[in-house]
Parts: C-alpha cells; structure tokens; sequence
C-alpha cells in the first residue's frame, strides 16, 4: 500500500533526509509525512504594497490573525532584489538585500544559508516574497524570507492558502524548512493521485458521513483551496483517528465480556445483612446505594466484573468496598484491597478493624515493613484461608502470596499502579477474581470514554450528609500574615492544620520553600502549639508514630510533604495550607485538599503561592478557589495536561496514538466515530464481512503499534 512505503523512496528524500525526518519526528513512512498536518495555513491570497506597511497593525485569514509562534505578521509582497548590500560572514555580520516593488523598499536578513542565498536569488529578477514583517533600527525587514520567481507575471499561480509547518530547529539547520517539507508533501500527493490509498473505513460509513476519500482528505488538509474544504479534510482524518482508536478499545472489551467466566456470588448472607443491619455508624447516600447495586448485578451474572469506582474526595467509596469484600465473603471467596502507599494500606486496614471488630472475619495487613515470624504468620493464614481480607501495598502481587480462594480484588488508586502490577491480581486465582478499582480523581468522560471504551463506570456522585464545602482561598507569601490569621483561628478553637511543602529540604536547582525549614518557621510563628515534621525519608515505623500522634490529637499542626495526599483521615484537621502551590497540578491539589472538611466544621484550604505566576499555574489556583467539584477539575486538568498525563498513562505505559484528532477539542466527533463503530460491531463483531476486510487488515495494524486499553486491571 502506497502509505506503507518507506519514505526514503519518495522523491526529494532520500536516505539522509529520511534518517532525518525518523529521528526528529518520527516519520517512517508516506503514510507518516501525510499525517504530520500543518501548524497552520496562511493566506497568500492578498498581495501588499510597501507603501502599505505602515497602516497594518493585524492581518486577518481563514485560520488565524496570521502571527508566527515568535513575532511579526506575515506579509506578502510582489518585487525585486535591487542589491545585495552585505557577503554575509557570520551570524553577527548577516547577509542582507534590499527589496522594491516601486512603492518602498525593505530589508531582507539572513544569518545562515549565505552560499544558497547567492546561488540561487538574482536581483532585478521579480519575486513573490512571504516573510514576517519586523521593524530593526526603524527599517521593515524580513528574516529568511521566502521568494518564488514569477514566470512572464503570472502570479495568480502562487496565490492560496500556503501550509506552515513548525518544524525543529534541527531539521530546518539541515535545509528541511518549512517549505521543503510542503514539497515533500506535494510530491506524496502526486504517488496518491497514481495510486489512491485502499480506503480502511468502510466505504458505506464514508457515505453516511459525507466525507471526502482519505486521498481528497490529505490534499484539503495540506493544501486547501478554501477554509470550508480544509476544515472538511481535518474532521475526516480526525473521524477516522478515533474510528480505529474506538473500533480496538470496543471489540477487545466485547471479546473479554464474552469470554471471561467469572465467580458467581448468588447470595447476600447473614455477614453483609448482619453489617447492614446492627454495624453501620450512619446511613448510606443514595448515590452509594447505586453503585452497591450495580456491583451486586455484576457479582450474580457470572461474568468476570471489571468496573470502576468514581467517587471525589469524601464521598464514601471505603464503605461501599466494604459491603463488595462483605458480598465476596458471604459466598465463600477471600477477598484483597490493594493501596499504592503504606499510609492508605494501614488506614483501610484501621478502617476495616474497626467497622468488622463485631463479625467473624480476620482482617491482616501486608506491606514492606511486615516482616519475619508475623509475614510468615500472615502469608500462611492467607494459603489456608483463615484470614478472609487481605489489605496491603505491591506486596499483595509477590509470588510469595498465595490464596486459598481469592474471588475479589479491589485496587485503591488505579492510575497509581502500573498496568502490568494490576494485571498480576488476575493471577492469583485459577479464574480471575472479580476486579473492582476505585479513584478519587475522576476520570473525565472523554478520557474514559477513549481509554476505557465500555468499562462499567460507578459513579459516587453526592457527598454524605452533613459535610460543608471547604472553602478555598489563594495568598501570595507577601499575604501570608492574613493565612496566618486563620490559621491562628482555627487553632484556638482546638481544630488540627495540616501544612504541605513540595520538597523535604533545600534545594540549590529549585529555589522553593522546604519541608524542614517550614517546621522551624511554623514552630516559631506558633510556640504555644506542637508541631511536627513528616517526610518519604522517614522510617515507615516513625512515619505511622508521627501520623497516629496527629490522628489522637497530640500534634497540632502537621508539616509535610505530600505522603500525605491520600490515607490520612482525621475529622478535626480543618485547614490545609499548601506552599508554593504553583508547583501541584490540579487532581494533587485537590487530593490534598480531601484532607480536610471530613468532619462536620467548616474548613478551609489555604493555596500559598509566588507572585510571578505561569499562565497555566494561575489558571489551576484559580479553578481550585472556584469550584471542588472532583469532575469538574478532572475536566480542566485534561484541558491544561493534556491526556498523557492524566491518570497516569504515561507513568504506566499507555500512549494514546492520535497525531491529529484531540479528546478536548473534538468531543463531538470522537462520539459520531464511537456511535458508527458501535453500529458496526453490532453487523459484523469479527469484521468477517468482504467490505470489512480493509477495515480488519488497518485495525491488525493498529494493534501492532498500540496496546489495548479497554482493560483496567
């Protein structure tokens, strides 16, 4: 197929430049260089006079106000080289000429490609000259113009809307400008148009959607002839991103939901009824009781239940946990709950002691610091079945642990785990235990929607009754004494601080305040109060020390860094005070705030920050202040991320391949690729059918180069 050939064959390459173009942009292949669309298209269409620079302050086109990522304003000029005024030696002693077209002269500036330039432009020659329009020493001048040679004035054949691609620095140094890539491109086209390209979506799907063939598509996007037509080429090459991107997420789970065999637990018995009846310290929100119920369908169908748990800080996912480990013990099976730190392990192992202390079950906990004849102990009672719950950190997935019956596994902050370590719980039973997995940083829909395709979503959507929203309020440190203040407030009235620093000591790469220097600086400002300092360098055994004080009371204000962003749960700590909160991104700050407003008192999260913010910064502090809405900040930190790095995809090896199409800008068509795709498995699931195989043979190839990711554990 003529996208699959090697771009080194394709004429104006060769093996140099195709070296070239593999290391800096990844390009291997025609199919490659037609995917890599351009930056932006400026508008050649209008020619200016000099005479007119001086009253243009803006250019407007189709696709943009015509401004370069650096400076200056495209223009475009018909006119010739009158001389050359410099050799051009260095990049401090440039070469420059000066440009007329009867109505002004201007300058044109190079500080590289001196033996080009001399070879190749002649003066009194006429020239169609494209460049950024600058002002130097009170004189209009270009950098590196552009200059075609006009043919007998025919300059009509050079107007339209000239593709720009931003290039690296790399690339251009080594003769690939933007220019010569648009070439390249035009010379792809010309094998397309000998050659067309075996269409992979299904030609009946191309017609119900009006689009354009994927060769027609490829010219509009590069080279349009209007705005109408390039915005048509772009959504059919975005359409068909998140056609095959949906088309693997979607048939793998409907295989897996087929195929996956899983426990059936038929019985709601005398634990969770027990636990329901005389156990429960309050009553469950109606949110809670739905997600309870969704799982209890899913546990009863004896299918594998792979489903996720969304809830925002505080809405009540432990308890709901709670009643699935319960549902899995009435039936027989063990049960585990997998936390991606020792603190949270140990406080749903609290948490379960606690709740359970009434019932019949053994609860043990297994992390790295459980250790000789108590590990042994733990990792027998787990192979014999005697202990029933089994809560811990990666331990859990050593192959040391062996199960008796695990029918559940429940796995505490996803996107904290790679794919691989969560994959390992399915291996610890002949059939793969049911999987639930929780969050508190919910996944934007559209993130789901493309990772997980049709993943069975719970969703906590209300807060327990009685719990007030924590107000959030943003001071530079020049405004520290009003913080101070409140802080002072909270603190007379009995209430417990929590303080968060983004490094544990000083750091001569990043000038930022330190965990260590802020406990002297609050034990000073607050001598009347005990004060404490935790830290990752901590022994686990002195960390639980610190946090237990905390937990009894005994600590007042608690200076930390951010060990504690999950699995601390003290009702009475009612202020969170970030410094130097410029440094978190926005599901960290808000992680951290779901520290406090646990209890019934009013709370408050304190935002510290320098003055001199980022643009992005300053919309994260501002975001927080205005809203706590767990769903709501999801959607802004993939606005401000970007999809790599929300959840953690990047950390556990999952790159969503789109080199065109954007999960945040083109929602609208992600969800007419979904609906068609779906329309589409329901004719053929295997792509069996004759005017499926080129559809097949593309999603094969999809496949080769990107993993599943409709899979969560």
């Amino acid at each position: 197929m003529i996208l699959q050939q090697d771009i080194s064959y394709l004429k104006g390459v060769g093996p140099e430049r195709a070296k070239l173009l593999q290391k800096e942009l990844q390009i291997r292949t025609v199919g490659d260089l037609l995917w890599t669309l351009p930056s932006r298209h400026i508008d050649r269409n209008k020619v200016h006079k000099i005479s007119d620079l001086s009253a243009m302050a803006s250019t407007d086109n189709l696709f943009g106000d015509g401004r370069d990522e650096r400076s200056g304003i495209f223009v475009q000029l018909y006119g010739q080289i009158i001389n050359f005024t410099d050799e051009g030696k260095s990049r401090k002693h440039p070469m420059k000429a000066v440009f007329t077209d009867g109505t002004g002269y201007v300058e044109l500036v190079w500080f590289r490609g001196f033996k080009f330039i001399t070879r190749t432009y002649k003066v009194n020659t006429p020239y169609l000259l494209l460049g950024r329009l600058s002002v130097f020493n009170g004189r209009y001048s270009f950098s590196h113009p552009e200059l075609e040679v006009v043919k007998d004035g025919h300059i009509e054949t050079h107007l339209g809307l000239q593709p720009h691609y931003a290039l690296p620095e790399s690339l251009q140094k080594r003769g690939i400008t933007s220019r010569v890539y648009s070439g390249l491109v035009k010379n792809a086209l010309k094998l397309l148009e000998q050659r067309p390209p075996i269409e992979v979506l299904p030609q009946y799907i191309v017609g119900q959607m009006h689009y354009m063939s994927k060769a027609e598509a490829f010219a509009a996007a590069h080279f349009p002839r209007s705005g109408t037509e390039y915005l048509h080429g772009l959504e059919r090459l975005k359409f068909e991103e998140f056609f095959f991107l949906q088309l693997n997420t979607l048939q793998e789970a409907a295989a897996r939901n087929q195929q996956r065999n899983g426990f059936r637990f038929p019985y709601v018995g005398q634990l969770f009824n027990d636990f329901y009846t005389h156990h429960l310290p309050f009553d469950l929100t109606e949110a809670q009781k739905r997600c309870l119920r969704q799982i209890r369908t899913d546990l009863g169908s004896g299918i594998q239940m792979n489903r996720l748990l969304q809830g925002d800080v505080g809405s009540g996912k432990t308890i709901v946990a709670l009643f699935t480990l319960l549902l899995a013990l009435d039936n027989g099976y063990q049960t585990c709950i997998m936390a991606p730190t020792e603190i949270l392990a140990e406080q749903h192992y609290a948490t379960f002691c606690h709740l359970l202390k009434a019932l019949p079950i053994r609860v043990a906990l297994l992390t790295g610091n459980v250790k000789g004849a108590q590990r042994q102990d733990i990792l027998a009672g787990v192979q014999s079945g005697e202990i029933h719950i089994l809560v811990g950190t990666h331990a859990l997935i050593e192959p040391r642990v062996v199960f008796r019956n695990l029918g559940l596994a429940i796995i505490d902050e996803q996107h904290r785990f790679g794919v691989k370590q969560r994959a390992l719980l399915w291996k610890k039973n002949i059939r793969p235990p049911h999987i639930l997995v929780m969050t508190a940083t919910p996944i934007p829909r559209t993130l789901a929607m493309t990772l997980y395709g049709d993943l069975d979503v719970s969703v906590i959507d209300e807060l327990p009754p009685g719990r007030k929203p924590i107000e959030t309020l943003h001071y530079s440190f020049e405004q520290e004494r009003e913080a101070t203040s409140l802080i002072s407030g909270q603190l007379s009235i009995g209430r417990q601080v929590y303080v968060v620093y983004p490094l544990i000591e000083h750091s001569e790469k990043m000038d930022l305040s330190n965990a260590q220097e802020g406990y002297k600086v609050f034990a000073d400002t607050f001598p009347d109060y005990r004060v404490e300092l935790l830290h990752g360098r901590m022994t686990g055994q002195n960390k639980d020390a610190v946090v237990q004080k905390f937990v009894n009371r005994e600590v007042d204000i608690l200076v930390s860094t951010t060990v504690i962003e999950v699995g601390v749960n003290v009702p009475n700590a009612t202020v969170m005070v970030i410094m130097e909160a410029q440094r978190f991104g926005l599901s960290q700050l808000h992680q951290l705030r779901g520290r406090v407003g646990r209890g019934g008192d009013k709370s408050f999260c304190l935002l510290i920050s320098q003055d001199d913010l980022s643009a992005d910064a300053e919309q994260r502090l501002l975001t927080m202040c205005r809203t706590t809405d767990g769903f709501e900040i999801a959607e802004e930190d993939l606005q401000l991320r970007g999809p790599g790095n929300v959840q953690g995809t990047q950390q556990s090896g999952i790159h969503i391949p789109l080199r065109v199409a954007s999960i945040m800008a083109d929602t609208p068509i992600l969800e007419k690729s979904r609906n068609a795709v779906k329309a589409l498995l329901d004719k053929d699931p295997l792509l069996s059918l004759p005017e499926h195989r080129a559809t097949y043979q593309e999603l094969i190839r999809t496949r080769e180069k990107h993993p599943d990711f409709s899979a969560i554990s």
